[in-house]
C-alpha cells in the first residue's frame, strides 16, 4: 500500500474532536444494526476525506447524500464529517458488543476495492467496532439482493453485515426504488419511503418529484439506512487503433446509441480487423436486464425496442420502427421493424417481445427503473402472484405491441430504450425466477449488430459482425473479449500489452497508467454513480 496511505490509516486515532450530546434511538430488533445509533457511529468512524485523496488520489468527492449535487438534493443534509470521538459516544449509548465481529462483503476486484477495505477496517477498530471483509464470486445477484420473505421481521436471507457496492443511476427513482414495500435486502420496511417512492414515480412533474427527493434524502441521512461514501466519475478509454467515427459518448453503464456499426479499427498484423476489449463473462452471461449495458453482450450482441443518446435521452426506435405514448400517458405502442432476425435466423416476433417483459416482471433482480416501469402495467400484479396467466396491459396486432399502464411512469421511454428482448423459444419451461440458471446463458443469441461466436469461459469471447443486422453489417471484423467484473483488474497489463482498444473504468486508480500509454485516450464522464455502504439491519443467520 501507497505510504501515503498507511500514514492516513495510522493518524486515525489522532485526527477526533470532542463531541456531546445524544441520539433518541433505539434497536428495532436483536441486531445492534439495526440500532441509528450504531449506523450513525459508523458513519462518523470512516474518514471519507483522507481516503478521496489518498486510495483514490484525489478522483473521489466525499458523498453527503445518495443524490449527487444538483437541484433534486437539499442542502442541509448532515455530512457525518469524521469524528471517531462522537463515534464512541454513540457505540457506548447503544451498548455496542466489542466482540462482534462485522462481516463486511464487497464484488470489486481491483485494488482500490481492497485498499479502501483495510482503510475502513483500520477506522472501524480504531473506534472499537471489529470487521472482517471478503469478495463475493459467483452469481453476485443472488448474494446480494434476494428479499426477504417479511420484509418487516425478516430474517433477511443475505447473511453478510454490511456490503461495499453502488448505485448508477439510469434515473434519479433508481437511488430510491427499492425501498418499496418488500425490495430491500437489507432494510425492514419503511412505511413513509413506501409512499414517496410511489410519490416520485407516479408523476411527470419534476417538482413533485424534487418535493420526494428532498424527503427521502432526509429520512435516509437522518437514519443512515445506508452510508453513502463517495461520487465517482467513469472514464472511457479507447486506443489510436479505433476510430468511433463521430459516434457519440455517454454513460457506458447504460444502453445508448453508440452506433457500434460504423467504428473502424486499424488491421493487426494479418490484416484483419480485430477490437480487444473486456467485460466478457467469466462463468455465464448475465441477463441484460439486471446490469443493462456494462458487459460485452449488452453492448454489442442484443438491441433494445428503443434508443438513447449519450445523455440516456430517449431519441427513436432501435428494434421499434415506431412509437407513440398516449396523451394521457397511459398507453404505450410500438411497432417492431420488418424483418427483424435472431442471431440464428429465426424472426424476432411480438410474441417474444410480451414473453420477455412477462419474465422481466418476474425476474428477482430486473433493474430497478426498469422493474417500476413494467409494475406500473395493468394486470401486473396479478400476474406477478399467479393469478393470471397472462399480462392484461399488453396486448399485440401484427408488428404492432400496446401496453396500459395502470398509473403514469415517468420512465417509459427511458425504460424502454434500456429494454432488451430475448427469444422466447429457448425459455420454454424455465421458470422466470430461474432465469439465470438457463442454459442460453452458456452462449446466448441476440440480436444486435455483433453475434456471439467463440465462448470459452474464464478466458474469452469473440464475437462477429450479424450480417443480417438492421443497420447494416459492422465494419469491425471481430471483437475479443476477456472475462472481467465491473472493474477490470487486469486492464493495465492487457493495455500494456496492446489488448484494449475500448472500454471504461470506475477506478481512478487505473487512469494514470491509461493516460501513460502514448497510444491510449481517455475521455472522463461526470454520470450519477453513488459508492456505499449497504448495513444489513435484519436478524439473519450469520449474527
Amino acid at each position: 500500500m501507497h505510504m501515503k496511505k498507511l500514514m492516513a490509516l495510522a493518524v486515525a486515532g489522532l485526527m477526533s474532536t470532542t463531541f456531546s450530546g445524544s441520539v433518541a434511538a433505539q434497536p428495532i430488533n436483536d441486531n445492534q444494526l439495526s440500532d441509528p445509533r450504531v449506523r450513525q457511529a459508523i458513519a462518523y468512524a470512516i474518514d471519507m476525506d483522507t481516503i478521496a485523496e489518498t486510495i483514490f488520489e484525489g478522483q473521489a468527492v466525499p458523498a453527503v447524500g445518495m443524490l449527487p449535487d444538483g437541484p433534486n438534493k437539499p442542502t442541509d443534509l448532515e455530512p457525518y464529517a469524521y469524528n471517531p470521538d462522537k463515534a464512541r459516544e454513540l457505540l457506548a449509548e447503544a451498548g455496542w458488543d466489542s466482540n462482534r465481529v462485522l462481516d463486511v462483503v464487497y464484488y470489486y476486484t481491483d485494488q482500490q476495492t481492497a485498499d479502501l477495505m483495510a482503510a475502513i477496517q483500520a477506522y472501524l477498530a480504531d473506534v472499537g467496532i471489529q470487521m472482517n471483509y471478503r469478495l463475493l464470486e459467483g452469481d453476485i445477484g443472488s448474494q446480494i439482493s434476494v428479499v426477504p420473505d417479511d420484509p418487516v421481521n425478516g430474517p433477511s436471507k443475505v447473511t453478510w453485515d454490511m456490503l461495499y457496492g453502488a448505485r448508477a443511476a439510469l434515473a434519479l427513482q433508481e437511488y430510491f426504488n427499492r425501498y418499496a414495500y418488500g425490495l430491500k435486502p437489507m432494510i425492514p420496511n419503511i412505511p413513509r419511503m413506501n409512499e414517496l417512492v410511489a410519490k416520485v414515480n407516479g408523476t411527470t412533474d419534476p417538482e413533485v418529484q424534487r418535493e420526494g427527493y428532498f424527503e427521502m434524502e432526509h429520512i435516509i441521512n437522518e437514519n443512515v439506512y445506508q452510508i453513502p461514501l463517495y461520487y465517482q466519475q467513469l472514464f472511457t478509454y479507447e486506443s489510436d487503433r479505433l476510430n468511433r467515427n463521430g459516434a457519440p459518448y455517454g454513460n457506458e453503464q447504460y444502453n445508448y446509441d453508440w452506433a457500434v456499426e460504423t467504428w473502424t479499427i486499424e488491421p493487426d498484423a494479418s490484416g484483419k480487423g480485430v477490437l480487444y476489449t473486456n467485460a466478457g463473462p467469466a462463468q455465464f452471461f448475465e441477463v441484460p436486464w439486471q446490469n443493462l449495458g456494462i458487459w460485452v453482450h449488452n453492448k454489442f450482441a442484443f438491441d433494445t425496442i428503443l434508443e438513447a443518446d449519450g445523455t440516456l435521452t430517449p431519441i427513436g426506435g432501435e428494434l421499434a420502427d415506431t412509437y407513440s405514448v398516449s396523451e394521457d400517458g397511459l398507453t404505450f405502442t410500438f411497432t417492431l421493424k420488418d424483418g427483424l432476425t435472431w442471431h440464428d435466423g429465426e424472426p424476432i416476433t411480438v410474441d417474444d417481445v410480451v414473453f420477455s417483459i412477462g419474465a422481466a416482471l418476474k425476474f428477482p433482480i430486473t433493474q430497478p427503473v426498469l422493474q417500476a416501469t413494467l409494475k406500473k402495467i395493468e394486470g401486473a400484479e396479478a400476474y406477478v402472484a399467479g393469478e393470471a396467466d397472462t399480462l392484461a396491459g399488453v396486448t399485440t396486432e401484427g408488428n404492432t405491441v400496446t401496453i396500459k399502464f395502470a398509473s403514469i411512469d415517468p420512465n417509459v421511454l427511458l425504460s424502454f430504450s434500456q429494454f432488451a428482448p430475448l427469444p422466447a423459444r429457448h425459455f420454454e419451461g424455465v421458470d422466470p425466477l430461474n432465469l439465470q440458471q438457463a442454459p442460453f446463458w452458456q452462449k446466448p443469441i441476440g440480436s444486435g449488430p455483433f453475434k456471439i461466436d467463440e465462448v470459452v469461459m474464464n478466458d474469452y469471447t469473440t464475437l462477429v459482425p450479424f450480417e443480417g443486422y438492421h443497420k447494416g453489417t459492422p465494419k469491425i471484423e471481430q471483437i475479443i473479449a476477456r472475462p472481467s467484473s465491473d472493474n477490470d483488474g487486469n486492464l493495465l497489463v492487457n493495455a500494456t500489452a496492446g489488448k484494449a482498444d475500448f472500454g471504461y473504468t470506475k477506478s481512478a486508480a487505473d487512469v494514470p497508467g491509461l493516460e501513460a500509454l502514448d497510444f491510449m485516450n481517455i475521455h472522463p464522464i461526470d454520470i450519477p454513480y453513488t459508492r456505499m455502504l449497504w448495513i444489513n439491519q435484519f436478524e439473519h443467520p450469520a449474527n
